[in-house]
């Protein structure tokens, strides 16, 4: 449980820090880009690793049951996921699904910890979504500050305008990249479902695998 949290801290700290616009612009200003984003990618990377190896330990040494959640609970989180696929593609295909949802990466991020809390009923599961939950609510917020931040200082006050997270506004492209974000989406949660869970994770989360 220790690495667990440990990786918690170490992954969404650093992501948290980006947040912090002040000592980030003060800590880049002073070690400049490339190290600030290198240190911030080594130090992202470890805390995965550990959050990852450290929830393996947990299930296979550690594990705490709180509540037993229905089997409906897994069919309606596999749903979810889904949906939050379909959202972590559109971030990357300006359409009107991107413009739509403005942020789709992080609410990928929030449907997708929601998800994994109705489906687990365990300790470190409710420690671990639930913070990822946490941080991914707090990041939508401080994003949408930016976002307002920014318009103030254009001098314009336009609520249609869409400024993406992590990136520079685009305009939409139309349904196609839409139909794309939706067939990549459902294909890669297909492909990670029926089998890269299982096989990373060590469960399985398709009806009626074992």
């Amino acid at each position: 449980m220790l690495l667990l949290i440990a990786g918690l801290v170490l992954f969404l700290g650093t992501h948290a820090f980006t947040m912090l616009r002040g000592p980030r612009a003060a800590l880049i200003a002073r070690v400049g880009e490339g190290p600030y984003k290198a240190g911030y990618s080594i130090a992202a990377l470890l805390g995965l690793v550990l959050l990852g190896y450290g929830y393996g330990q947990y299930r296979a040494h550690d594990y705490v049951e709180v509540w037993s959640p229905p089997v409906w609970t897994r069919h309606l989180a596999l749903l979810l996921v889904l949906l939050a696929f379909i959202s972590f593609v559109a971030a990357y295909l300006p359409g009107r699904i991107k413009a739509r949802l403005k942020h789709p990466m992080l609410l990928g991020v929030k449907i997708w910890a929601t998800a994994h809390l109705l489906a687990n009923g365990d300790l470190g599961s409710m420690i671990l979504f639930g913070t990822i939950l946490a941080w991914a609510v707090m990041a939508r917020i401080s994003a949408k500050r930016r976002d307002r931040s920014a318009k103030r200082r254009d001098g314009v006050e336009r609520r249609d305008e869409v400024k993406p997270h992590g990136g520079p506004a685009a305009a939409p492209a139309g349904w196609r990249n839409d139909a794309l974000a939706v067939v990549i989406g459902v294909a890669a949660w297909f492909v990670f479902a029926r089998v890269l869970h299982p096989w990373l994770i060590g469960v399985a989360v398709w009806p009626g695998q074992a």
